[in-house]
């Protein structure tokens, strides 16, 4: 075996996996160019802060609700051909926003472009599960996890030099520009290099093959997978309901405000941070354990909104978004966890469910958080921070662990 086949094996790739990794880097990048802007973008436009929260009460509502159906499409009619309207589908949302600067075109745009990572990820996921054995699943997320922050990473960056360039408005335009050509990019690397799949076999555990009524598949679900969504959903109400206004708090709140461009370093190091543990965490959950990967993850998600309350200046923030970092830090192991709960014959299915399920509770935290940021940017941070502590008790006293078995 030669040293490339042998690094491609460790890292869990195929000729599908690297097809399905370019497309990631593309339309996130261009994405992630202008994302992490939007919360100011609205407020230059006018939009206020319940058009803040609106934006990010609809990004987890539009998860919930794109999730179910990414799930049954990709069993429907194949991976990679859902993947392609769900990229055609960000595309129109791009164009939308290119072209009508107005606060309710961004929030009807993101109808479209938010659709990308929610409606694709039970595709993404149900591709791993079926092109990679179960002791490389783990491994094979953590790849998907891992290339995915680089342009987290880099986006902000180059965002933030075309709004220090263009400022607010003109340069946010500019990066859904930039967003729309590397999605049509995307695209055609995604039609050469992602092998065609054949629409799914019966499956024998769901009843019906895709299922459509996700109360059946619910009620297919594992009682060891739902102990493990309830704790999920508590940990996203720490992380949601500030989400939105970490760039908020960190431009216009604390004592020295930092730049758009400083704003985009401090995401690279929150991402680089994520890179680092992503592959030896991998590895390691593959071949023992899962759940104390998970609680970890719980306890920085915890801890991160608590530590930025203190922060009141770019040094000072530093260390925070390495803390943001670190909650990535088992984040793979937690949706190879879900894969391995599912059952073998439709977790794409039971991936978007447990997304639907997930993100249609947690829309009511990205909602709340604007309520409860009107009131005090402290009670904000203060009340994800107690939601974060009950969610990661109840995981690590009920959560139910998957041991590797070459079985």
């Amino acid at each position: 075996m030669t040293r490339f086949k042998m690094v491609s094996n460790f890292l869990g790739l195929t000729q599908s996996t690297v097809g399905l990794l370019f497309m990631v880097v593309l339309v996130g990048m261009g994405e992630r160019m202008a994302e992490r802007f939007l919360p100011m973008y609205l407020l230059a436009l006018g939009g206020g802060v319940i058009s803040i929260g609106l934006l990010n009460g609809l990004d987890n509502f539009l998860s919930a609700v794109y999730a179910f159906p990414g799930g049954y499409l990709s069993e429907r009619i194949g991976f990679k051909r859902s993947l392609l309207a769900f990229n055609f589908m960000a595309m129109a949302g791009f164009l939308m926003v290119i072209l009508i600067p107005a606060w309710p075109a961004v929030l009807i745009g993101a109808v479209f472009f938010l659709a990308w990572s929610a409606i694709s990820l039970p595709a993404t996921m149900g591709l791993i599960a079926k092109v990679l054995p179960t002791d490389k699943r783990t491994m094979g997320v953590t790849m998907h996890s891992l290339v995915r922050r680089f342009p987290m990473a880099l986006g902000p960056i180059l965002g933030g030099l075309c709004i220090g360039v263009w400022g607010i408005a003109l340069g946010v335009r500019i990066a859904f520009g930039v967003a729309l050509i590397l999605s049509v990019l995307a695209v055609l690397l995604q039609q050469k290099l992602i092998e065609d799949d054949a629409q799914s076999t019966p499956a024998v555990d769901c009843a019906i093959t895709p299922e459509k009524n996700p109360w059946k598949l619910f009620q297919s679900m594992d009682a060891s997978l739902k102990r493990l969504l309830v704790s999920d959903i508590l940990i996203r109400f720490c992380e949601q309901i500030p989400y939105a206004f970490v760039v908020v708090w960190s431009m216009q709140t604390i004592a020295r405000p930092v730049s758009a461009f400083q704003f985009g370093l401090l995401t690279a190091i929150e991402m680089a941070t994520a890179v680092l543990v992503y592959i030896p965490v991998a590895h390691f959950a593959d071949k023992t354990t899962k759940k104390p990967f998970v609680v970890a993850t719980f306890v920085f998600f915890t801890f991160f909104p608590l530590v930025l309350l203190f922060c009141q200046s770019f040094v000072w923030l530093i260390p925070a978004f390495v803390l943001r970092g670190l909650k990535e830090f088992g984040e793979p192991t937690r949706k190879a966890l879900i894969l391995d709960l599912a059952p073998e014959s439709c977790k794409a299915g039971m991936y978007g469910l447990y997304y639907f399920v997930r993100d249609v509770c947690v829309s009511v935290a990205a909602f709340g958080g604007a309520f409860l940021w009107q009131i005090s940017p402290t009670l904000n941070l203060v009340v994800a921070f107690f939601f974060g502590v009950v969610g990661t008790i109840a995981f690590a006293r009920y959560g139910t662990d998957v041991r590797f078995s070459k079985a």
